[in-house]
Order: C-alpha cells, then structure tokens, then sequence
C-alpha cells in the first residue's frame, strides 16, 4: 500500500457529555472549529477523548461522528486500541468501514505482553484490516513501552504506518527514523517537547493544546515543519504554559474546564475522571491567556 503522510497538527479531541450522555451537537461544533483553524488532523476516542470510559456503542459514534463531520477536509485517525486483540481488530475494523483515514493503536495495557507479544498483537491487526495503523506508545499509562527494535520489525508491515510516541525521550525519534525508514510516521505525544522531536525528524504531533488553541498551534508546527525555528520558538514561548497548565489535575478536566470557559462545551468528565480542581482553575485560565485564548465573559 501507498503509506500516508501524516504531517503538522492532529487534535485529541475530547469527547463532551452533558448530563452523563455524549453532547453531540458540542462535539460537531468542536470538530468544525478544529477545521476552521487549520489543523492537520483530527483524533477521536484517543485518550483525551476518554475512550476508557465510552461503551462500543458510544466510542463507534464519536467516531462517526468525526468522519461525517470532516468529510475529507482533513484526515482522521481513529482510536482503535484495547488491551484484547481481537477487540482492537474489531474497533479498526469500524474505523475502516466508517472511513477513517488511519487508526491509532495504543499498547495493550494491564497485560504488560512481552516484545513479541506486542509484535503479534500489531501484525494481527496489520493482517486482518486493510488500514493504516499507528502504533500509540504510552508507557507511562500501559505500564509496557513497545522497543525501538519492536517497531524497525513493525514497519517492515504494510498497514502499520508509524507511531504516536508520548515517551519524552527524543532520541528514539533519531534511531527510528534511521531503522523504520523514509516513510514512517513519527508523531510526538506530548505537546512540551514536541518542538525538540520535530528537530529529531518527527513530523508533528497529536496534541491535547491544540484543542484549546488550535490556532496558534497549527502556526507553531507549521513553522516548526517548516525550518523557520525563530518563529517556532516565539509560538513555543507563546503555548507552553498553556501545554502544562493542561496536566495540572487528571487530563482531561484541566481541557475541558478551559473549552467550558470559551463556552464550547460542558466541563462534564466521566468518573474516575473527577471535575478540575477549584485551586488550578486560576492557572489554566492565565495559561490560556498567555496563548492568546480568551475566556467568555461570565453572563451578566
């Protein structure tokens, strides 16, 4: 197969509820703001959007939902993992059938498989469905981080295409880019050190920032991608505050705490996720001012 390139910005989106059922209309408004900035990409059901917490019934939805409302205007990965294989497959499956452009395939967690568990785990996905698959390394939530020499044999696949890497360790991006190959996708995880995984060979990020800031975040990697590190570093300097103020209570409250303060949507989360806690409110808001995003004006 032709293998994508997937470049710039892919926004996790969140997925909003109201009165503990998914906000549809909240959620179309989302995506279609999203477009209108500019970024490069759309990812529904991933973490930020609280996959762990959806049914079937509601994660194919969200998903659904996403691709109708983008209609090509830009891609989407669809999150497709799960600690069970042949469920994995099954949500790929739909992605396929719904017509995402990818899936994103987060590391069976709780198991803790070996390396050659994680291979087959990937290859059977890679044999059954006729998609592009990224694979989704996050130790620190799986408690199992897929090897670079893991992913060189992954790449040799047709439809595993590349990773998500939320790792922080930009050194793999240098080995990986010289053992997978031209064509893999090397996209950063974690919106503070993506700057420096680009100047590794990275080709941009799924971003929880660009959620809040879409914008000025399909600028920053833009510039980024582009070589113009000037303005990059101006963008960087512009959005890092706001990159930690959204991880300073359980991701992700701190997000949807600031896209109810510009009045998108609900700061409803599902539990274990609890609302954002009163005492970082204050910060996130400052953050999100440093960005350049403005909260609503409290009604009169």
């Amino acid at each position: 197969m032709t293998r994508p390139s997937f470049r710039g910005v892919f926004t996790a989106l969140v997925t909003p509820f109201r009165d503990g059922a998914l906000d549809e209309a909240a959620f179309v408004a989302l995506v279609e703001r999203q477009i209108a900035a500019g970024v490069h990409g759309l990812v529904p059901v991933g973490t930020t959007g609280e996959t762990a917490t959806l049914s079937h019934a509601e994660h194919r939805r969200v998903v659904e939902l996403c691709v109708t409302t983008a209609r090509g205007r830009v891609p989407v990965i669809a999150g497709a993992g799960s600690n069970a294989t042949a469920e994995a497959i099954e949500l790929t499956r739909h992605a396929k059938q719904i017509g995402a452009t990818a899936a994103l395939v987060v590391t069976p967690y709780y198991n803790r498989p070996s390396q050659e568990g994680l291979y087959r785990h990937y290859a059977a996905i890679n044999d059954a469905v006729d998609l592009p698959v990224l694979v989704y390394n996050v130790p620190s939530r799986t408690s199992v981080d897929i090897a670079n020499e893991t992913l060189e044999r992954l790449s040799a696949l047709p439809h595993i295409v590349g990773v998500k890497d939320a790792t922080s360790d930009l050194g793999r991006a240098s080995l990986q880019r010289l053992t997978c190959g031209e064509g893999w996708v090397m996209l950063s995880g974690d919106d503070v050190s993506a700057l420096g995984y680009i100047a590794h060979g990275g080709h941009g990020a799924i971003s929880v920032t660009s959620n809040v800031a879409p914008e000025a975040c399909a600028k920053f990697y833009e510039a980024a991608l582009a070589g113009d590190t000037k303005t990059a570093l101006a963008w960087q300097d512009r959005l890092i505050r706001l990159h930690k103020g959204l991880f300073l209570d359980a991701s992700p409250s701190p997000t949807k705490f600031a896209l109810a303060s510009l009045g998108l949507c609900s700061e409803e989360a599902r539990l274990p996720i609890a609302p954002c806690a009163e005492a970082v409110k204050p910060a996130i808001l400052a953050a999100m001012r440093a960005a350049g995003v403005e909260a609503a004006p409290c009604p009169s």
